[in-house]
């Protein structure tokens, strides 16, 4: 899954996908660089970020996804506003990945209307505060266990369980510790028979581990998706997406042996 951001404020890239004709042309050399899925967000979500109106969200991000469906390319959008949602699936949305996991008011019911894929995601609080001071009594069985709800409410609501996705939410409400525990234990959350999806892409775990720069860890991102794959994750939602697809064609070359 390729990241197209289309903000001003995004923690790595914001700006620079603004315009919708920059970020179409990003979103084509994320296609020929070997990504499946693009995801495409008019908010961000990064510590400390503030709502954006709606109106606002869907002016970014609709003609993107309206473009680059009409290519034929399979578009997620990165939304938790029920009214984006909607204006992104009657454009031809694959997928959406929500942060707040359906939790908005009539976001269940949105995505129940449709045949789309859908990302429920963990986080602790909100984008605004969540980084201030997150704690748990035990992560895992808490995101799991989140998580399960989730997926519970989703069927119930009429959701298939097979369009079911769900994301631990590195960074999201969560400090260093409490990251590398969800990925060291990552099989817990995919025992829960959904595919999971995990970004960890150039965020702040990385820099903490590595004392890289934002913009300096590809190669950090490259092992830790690759330790989340062996973990059973199923996507990967990255920024750098040819370095990502060449260690990814060496991990599946491997397995084939």
């Amino acid at each position: 899954m390729g990241i197209v951001n289309t903000t001003p404020d995004s923690f790595s890239d914001g700006g620079r996908c603004l315009a919708a004709g920059a970020a179409i042309d990003h979103a084509l050399k994320l296609v020929e660089a070997g990504a499946d899925i693009l995801d495409v967000g008019g908010e961000s979500t990064r510590p400390g970020a503030q709502p954006v109106p709606v109106d606002e969200e869907i002016g970014r991000v609709l003609p993107v996804v309206e473009a680059l469906v009409r290519r034929g390319l399979v578009v997620s959008v990165d939304t938790r506003k029920p009214e984006v949602m909607q204006a992104a699936l009657s454009a031809g949305a694959a997928m959406i990945n929500d942060v707040s996991a359906l939790r908005a008011p009539t976001a269940l019911e949105t995505l129940a209307a449709s045949q789309a894929a859908v990302c429920l995601m963990h986080m602790r609080g909100e984008p605004g505060s969540m980084q201030v001071a997150p704690a748990y009594d035990n992560v895992m069985e808490e995101v799991t266990g989140f998580l399960q709800e989730r997926i519970a409410l989703c069927e119930a609501a009429g959701i298939d369980r097979a369009r079911l996705v769900v994301d631990p939410g590195f960074g999201f409400g969560k400090r260093l510790e409490h990251n590398l525990m969800l990925l060291a234990r990552l099989s817990q959350i995919v025992g829960l028979g959904v595919p999971v999806l995990v970004g960890m892409s150039r965020k702040s775990m990385l820099g903490s581990l590595t004392g890289r720069t934002v913009l300096a860890r590809e190669f950090a991102g490259v092992a830790a998706h690759l330790a989340a794959v062996l973990r059973g994750a199923r996507i990967v939602r990255v920024h750098d997406v040819s370095a990502m697809r060449d260690a990814l064609a060496v991990w599946n070359a491997l397995e084939e042996v």
